[in-house]
């Protein structure tokens, strides 16, 4: 497993996990500075951080065996920590997912693979990975679990007929999606973002 940062509650303490996911480029330590701005006071936090500050070596839709195994050991950590959480008592729907970029991408892909209802799942800029999409590699049933996506009309690395792709593969397996698309072109976190994750997912 790679280094892990844990901030908010104690494990024991908390009723609700937030498993935070870095960029590209990017640290554990960067994303958890996410907390100031989202309401995540009742949360304990966990964010791993990537071997070398990435995920995956190239592009979320490049061909697939081209960001392996980094991909693979990268989906393992997240599994890892969900399994570790569920061991320790907590339910899926105690566990919530927040993600900027390569995180982002990272976070819908892991849920979409292993779909059950989750606390919420947070993709601030990110879609499914793959060169396609390969709707054979997702199982489960959402049931229901709230999830944001946001991102610029025209983003620099994530096109906008991805998200809409991705969007439909989610919500056919049963989430209950809502997207923010801004017209700018800026790869960021806006403030409307944060403002409506807030007071619709963690209010």
């Amino acid at each position: 497993m790679p280094n892990m940062i844990y901030e908010g509650k104690a494990l024991d303490q908390a009723q609700k996990v937030a498993i935070m996911i870095h960029g590209r480029g990017a640290t554990a330590s960067g994303i958890l500075g996410l907390a100031d701005h989202l309401n995540l006071l009742d949360f304990a936090l966990i964010a791993p951080q990537a071997p070398g500050n990435t995920w995956y070596p190239y592009s979320f839709m490049a061909p697939d065996d081209s960001n392996q195994p980094s991909f693979s050991m990268s989906m393992q950590t997240v599994d890892g920590i969900v399994k570790d959480l569920i061991k320790k008592g907590f339910s899926s729907e105690q566990i919530y997912f927040i993600g900027f970029s390569q995180g982002a991408c990272l976070s819908l892909e892991y849920t979409t693979q292993y779909a059950q209802r989750y606390g919420g799942i947070i993709a601030f800029t990110g879609g499914l990975i793959g060169e396609k999409l390969n709707p054979s590699k997702y199982q489960g049933d959402f049931r229901g679990t709230p999830v944001f996506i946001g991102s610029s009309h025209r983003d620099m690395h994530v096109p906008l007929s991805r998200i809409e792709e991705s969007v439909k593969q989610i919500e056919k397996m049963g989430a209950d999606v809502k997207t923010m698309i801004f017209q700018d072109t800026q790869h960021t976190i806006r403030q409307e973002e944060v403002d409506w994750v807030n007071k619709n997912m963690l209010g």
